[in-house]
């Protein structure tokens, strides 16, 4: 009866073992399931916080094209008014530069109108005296005499427009004298013109037309 009770006794102590390794399995089950959670919990939050990151450098990001996109748009309008403000001056210069073109062309014509005007009014007389002298009936003398007076008359119109005769004394100049030939003779001095076939006429140091002449070596 005695070993009944102890073999009682031992069994409920058994249980008791058995509950209480169940419990403790259970506890730890338990503990590595909150464990888990908290884990997850920690991952779950760690992504949120990554999320938020990312959201915030996207909207940096954003924030900072957007400023950059404003800054290329302000700039881009400076260049285009400066370029703007550049090809108004380029036009008005190619404007101003036409008229002032247009303006010395006139000017130009009006001078060459001018001077022609001035030369003709003293060459004009000479004219009318030869057509009046051709007119005239009379001798090989009066004729001459008629030349003469035409020739002083021009010699006359060319003192008024200051064109005078380029001599042909001295020495050969090239810069108012044109050789067309030349000789050997030492009745000559070397580089003396000996002989003028046409000539030469200037006004003041403008050189109208050289003097044509034969020059000795």
């Amino acid at each position: 009866m005695l070993r009944e009770e102890d073999k009682n006794t031992s069994d409920f102590h058994g249980n008791v073992e058995q509950e209480k390794e169940n419990t403790d399995f259970k506890g730890n089950e338990n503990l590595e399931n909150d464990m888990d959670l908290e884990t997850e919990i920690d991952e779950e939050e760690d992504e949120v916080e990554n999320v938020e990151e990312d959201e915030v450098s996207e909207i940096n990001l954003e924030e900072e094209l957007k400023s950059e996109n404003i800054k290329l748009k302000s700039e881009n309008e400076k260049i285009h008014n400066e370029f703007k403000t550049l090809q108004d001056r380029l036009s008005r210069t190619a404007a101003e530069y036409d008229n002032f073109r247009k303006r010395t062309a006139k000017e130009k014509e009006a001078i060459y109108s001018d001077a022609c005007k001035d030369i003709l009014k003293e060459i004009l007389p000479v004219l009318d005296n030869l057509e009046r002298a051709v007119e005239v009936e009379g001798n090989i003398d009066d004729l001459k005499k008629g030349v003469e007076m035409t020739i002083k008359q021009f010699k006359t119109a060319f003192e008024k427009l200051n064109v005078e005769e380029i001599s042909t004394e001295g020495e050969f100049d090239p810069n108012i004298h044109n050789a067309v030939m030349h000789i050997e003779d030492d009745k000559y001095d070397k580089n003396s013109i000996v002989e003028v076939f046409q000539k030469g006429y200037k006004r003041e140091d403008k050189v109208i037309r050289y003097s044509m002449v034969k020059v000795a070596n």
